[in-house]
């Protein structure tokens, strides 16, 4: 009979690379993990977090460009949990000895004003819960080696998650094309990438979010009111460190920056 995988054991060595801020091999390079399997990780650690005092502040959504899909060898995106423990202020300070490997990405944010659960939610659906848009950087970073990634990799260490970043303004969804709101994505002041909404699925970060929903009622689970949830990178990530700052311009839903220190 084949060894049974002992999913925990990958799970608290997750939780002591964060913790150590080191990096480890690829558990997909060591086991024959299911995107079930993975989840099981990514919920072990999330529950240890929980029982520990921390609470979650919202979800993100991964993977939503199809240039990444392909380079991964996957058809769907994926998600992964914010902590409150997670946010930082608008141009706050990041420490980056907290960190391992990190990149910064440029997303347009989504708070709820009510539960949505799936299964069968629109675009339109996710759009009448949505309470405000926010300009938002997400601070990505990989207890994997090298960031050498597979589905099962990412998914298990929380979608490769570490901090966000919330823009002061909020801005009411009614009569703003999310498709068409670009970004300018600045590093020390130089342009490192643009994007729009329609990057997000190839159609609308709306879209990102009805697919987490509709994935997470197979699970019995909803996203709640007051969720922050990030539903993916409008451009490419980009390499951060100390002495860095990262903006992000999104015209008139307002701008984001972090500094890291």
């Amino acid at each position: 009979m084949p060894a049974v995988l002992d999913l925990s054991a990958f799970a608290r060595e997750l939780a002591e690379a964060e913790r150590s801020r080191t990096q480890i091999a690829p558990l997909s390079a060591r086991a024959a993990l299911t995107a079930a399997d993975a989840y099981a990780i990514q919920l072990a650690n999330v529950n240890r977090r929980i029982a520990a005092g921390e609470r979650v502040a919202g979800k993100k959504v991964g993977l939503t460009a199809k240039t990444i899909q392909v380079a991964l060898g996957v058809d769907q995106p994926d998600f992964g949990h914010l902590f409150e423990s997670m946010r930082l202020a608008d141009g706050a300070a990041c420490p980056v000895d907290e960190l391992i490997q990190p990149r910064a990405e440029a997303e347009i944010g989504i708070i709820l004003k009510r539960d949505l659960r799936g299964p069968g939610l629109t675009d339109l659906d996710v759009l009448d819960a949505t309470e405000v848009l926010v300009p938002m950087l997400e601070i990505v970073d990989s207890r994997i080696t090298d960031w050498k990634i597979t589905f099962v990799d990412t998914v298990a260490d929380n979608g490769s998650s570490a901090r966000f970043v919330l823009g002061t303004k909020r801005t009411p969804p009614a009569g703003i094309d999310t498709r068409t709101i670009g970004v300018v994505f600045e590093k020390n002041g130089d342009l490192v990438g643009t994007g729009a909404g329609a990057a997000v699925l190839g159609a609308t970060p709306y879209r990102a979010v009805s697919w987490l929903a509709n994935t997470l009622a197979g699970a019995g689970l909803e996203l709640k009111a007051g969720d922050v949830i990030m539903p993916g990178a409008l451009c490419a990530m980009v390499p951060v460190g100390r002495g860095d700052t990262v903006s992000a311009d999104f015209g008139v839903l307002g701008s984001v920056s972090v500094r890291f220190v």
